[in-house]
């Protein structure tokens, strides 16, 4: 069988460009450069919050506003770092209650790099004050918070995008477009999901003080109060569901939204799971360390496996998809894809990820960047722009963003319910014959937080 090697530095050159243009759309220079900077505040300042903004700074011109952070330490470093990246070289004003920097600035674009428990209120506030907003995935840590979500930005008619930035990855937009939507595949009637990273951030830290430059009662919020354990940043609030919803919530929502995208598909009609705590039972981490999901559409199923303990199934793909059609099977990734046809006497293509290293030095010297996703955040900020210029809905709209989310948190609920089937009806916003899944698509708020705030 031969394989062909889809050639990166032409690829960079010429398809890149084209396929960001027959994906986003063309963007005129009003857009790119626009008569005055954007004005931009960010809620979230640590990791993938700056790694955001500082996509956005490398693709249209902005003037940083506002950041908001309840670590004073983090948030001074934040304003400190963006100063040194924006082209004017102002600290940006710091607050520590994202309320008063709404609030207090006028804003065309907010970012939220918030933990997963905060992501609602703050977006939902964000469009009520006039702001187009990007959130992290996933949405929301509850299906009825989602609803909310997609009725505010509705209302307000403001450009939500979710970052799932999976569907602006080079070498994935490349798979769909000429592997899937080509038909190489065929008739696809099984994907296979899964991540086996070891992630699950399990230990024992004792409880101890709060320190005076972090605000632990307003980082909680609306969550309930763990005692403090020592800093939650990073990795260590990921491994409680007071605050999230574990590796399904982190990462089966980019590999399903990512299937859902390629194939062009809507709600599951059906979805099941099945896992617990099986092997790391010595910590403190209550998320699931072992999971598998069924979503089920007509005359296909989408299954998820996440371990974060052992060896992957693949060393190539620890954590993907793999596309199975009668024709031939696309294994894909952030890193690559392979496609592999059934007939021998056809070409296996292989691509790798793009990088653009020599274009953006910085990322290079940047700290904790991801630098195969740099890329891809950069054209999804490029499609949220766009879709801000033309009033249309972006490729990872926050509709499209809820059902990836709100799907994975149902598998959690089919889970914790002993792995029977649910099925959700988004139209009257309960679950199928089944009360008691229906009480759990709403989690109770914390005081005085609560979900009156939700209503938009």
């Amino acid at each position: 069988m031969k394989t062909f090697n889809i050639n990166r530095r032409h690829f960079l050159k010429g398809a890149t460009a084209s396929l960001a243009m027959s994906q986003f759309g063309a963007y005129g220079l009003d857009l790119i450069h626009p008569d005055k900077p954007l004005r931009v505040a960010l809620i979230g300042t640590g990791w993938y919050g700056k790694s955001d903004l500082f996509r956005l700074i490398q693709v249209v011109p902005v003037e940083v506003i506002a950041l908001c952070d309840v670590d004073k330490n983090q948030l001074n470093q934040a304003g400190k770092l963006v100063s040194e990246r924006q082209k004017s070289g102002k600290v940006p004003r710091l607050y520590g209650d994202y309320r008063k920097l709404l609030s207090e600035n006028e804003l065309d674009i907010v970012l939220i790099g918030s933990p997963d428990h905060w992501h609602p209120l703050q977006m939902i506030e964000a469009v009520k004050a006039g702001a187009n907003v990007y959130v992290q995935k996933p949405i929301s840590v509850d299906v009825l918070e989602g609803e909310a979500m997609v009725a505010a930005a509705r209302k307000y008619g403001k450009v939500v995008q979710v970052g799932t930035q999976r569907k602006s990855t080079p070498h994935l937009i490349h798979a769909k477009k000429e592997i899937i939507d080509k038909g190489l595949l065929g008739k696809v009637a099984h994907v296979e999901m899964y991540c086996y990273y070891h992630m699950r951030n399990n230990g024992n830290p004792p409880v101890q003080a709060v320190p005076d430059y972090f605000d632990y009662e307003m980082w909680t919020g609306p969550a309930p109060m763990r005692p403090y354990d020592g800093s939650p940043h990073i990795r260590w609030w990921r491994t409680f569901k007071e605050y999230g919803n574990g590796i399904m919530g982190d990462m089966c929502i980019h590999m399903f939204d990512t299937a859902r995208w390629m194939l062009d598909l809507g709600w599951p009609k059906r979805i099941s799971s099945q896992g617990g705590i099986y092997v790391q039972k010595e910590g403190k981490s209550n998320i699931s360390d072992t999971q598998s999901a069924v979503f089920e559409y007509d005359g296909l199923n989408c299954v998820w496996q996440h371990r974060t303990w052992g060896t992957p199934n693949d060393p190539e793909y620890p954590w993907g998809l793999t596309i199975y059609g009668e024709k031939g099977t696309l294994r894909a990734s952030t890193m690559k894809y392979d496609f592999t046809p059934v007939d021998s006497k056809q070409k296996s293509l292989h691509m790798d990820v793009v990088y653009e290293k020599e274009k953006y030095p910085e990322d290079l010297t940047e700290e904790r960047i991801e630098l195969n996703a740099a890329p891809a955040t950069r054209l999804h900020m490029l499609d949220f722009l766009a879709a801000i210029d033309k009033k249309s809905k972006p490729i990872a709209d926050i509709g499209e963003g809820h059902i990836s989310t709100a799907s994975c948190l149902l598998a959690n609920v089919s889970m914790d319910l002993g792995g029977r089937p649910l099925i959700y009806d988004p139209s009257a916003k309960i679950i199928v014959n089944d009360p008691q899944a229906t009480a759990l698509l709403a989690r109770p708020y914390r005081g005085p937080w609560n979900r009156n705030m939700l209503k938009s």
